[in-house]
This record gives C-alpha cells, sequence and structure tokens, in this order.
C-alpha cells in the first residue's frame, strides 16, 4: 500500500514538472513571452491600410528585428492602430517614419522603421505619426486586369 503511494506521487510530481516545463516552452517560443514585457516599450502608429499585418508580426530597423507587433485594431475614424513592442535598449526618433513592407514578393507583412534626425526620442506609450501604409498588390492588379478588357 505504502509502496502505491510513493509510485503514485514519483509519478504526479513528475506529470507536474512536465506540465510546467511544456508552459514554460509554450510562452517562449510563442508571439507572445510574458517574459519579455519588462524588456520593451510600447509605442503605436495610425496607418490607412494594414493588410495581411498580423499581431506577432517583426519590426525591423535598417533590417534588425527590434520588436513585435503586439496588436491590431480598427480605431478612430475607420484607421487601423497598431501596437508595437519595442526593445528596451533600441531608442526611436520622434520624427521616425514607420511604414508596412512585404518580406519578399509574397511574403509576411512586418513593420519597417526608418530614424530620423530628431534628437528627441518616443518614450513607453507614444506614437508615431508619420506612417506609410501597406501596398495593396491585389487593388493594382485588378485595375489594370479589368482595365485591359
Amino acid at each position: 500500500m505504502m509502496k502505491n503511494i510513493n509510485t503514485e506521487m514519483t509519478v504526479g510530481l513528475f506529470m507536474l514538472a512536465g506540465f510546467v516545463a511544456f508552459g514554460y516552452l509554450s510562452l517562449q517560443m510563442g508571439e507572445f513571452s510574458v517574459f519579455e514585457l519588462e524588456k520593451k516599450y510600447g509605442l503605436e502608429a495610425v496607418f490607412d491600410n494594414v493588410s495581411g499585418l498580423k499581431a506577432g508580426a517583426a519590426i525591423e530597423i535598417a533590417g534588425v528585428n527590434v520588436g513585435k507587433v503586439s496588436k491590431v485594431e480598427l480605431g478612430e475614424q475607420g484607421l487601423a492602430r497598431v501596437g508595437m513592442l519595442i526593445n528596451q535598449e533600441v531608442k526611436i526618433s520622434e520624427d521616425a517614419i514607420a511604414s508596412v513592407r512585404t518580406q519578399g514578393f509574397i511574403g509576411d507583412k512586418y513593420i519597417k522603421i526608418i530614424q530620423g534626425a530628431d534628437e528627441e526620442m518616443l518614450a513607453d506609450g507614444d506614437e508615431i505619426f508619420d506612417t506609410q501604409s501597406s501596398i495593396d498588390f491585389e487593388g493594382l492588379v485588378s485595375k489594370y486586369v479589368f482595365k485591359a478588357e
């Protein structure tokens, strides 16, 4: 009887350790990590069109990944409001330009930030005002296809 309780207790502790390890790996490997929040600060930007941009998408400066998109939602006046989490050590100037780009011809969407010349830097919760929206390739192609007929 005592041997069964010890065996069940050992198996139970082993299963619990497995679930904890699985949860930790899921958070670390996923698009959102609770452990990274203190290492990042939040910015927002408003775009006319962010077609295809999703939460978890990369944010790059000069081709280097500096953060992730935290949210994409419909904001005021029918514009897209994008929340961004930027690595703490990366400082972005107040006159920076944020644009929605595509990796390759039909790849994933990401945000490219071009630093400005201003010496004032954005702080947590600030907004990037100068934005360039995504190019709508479907609209361009359909415009020329239907124009040719």
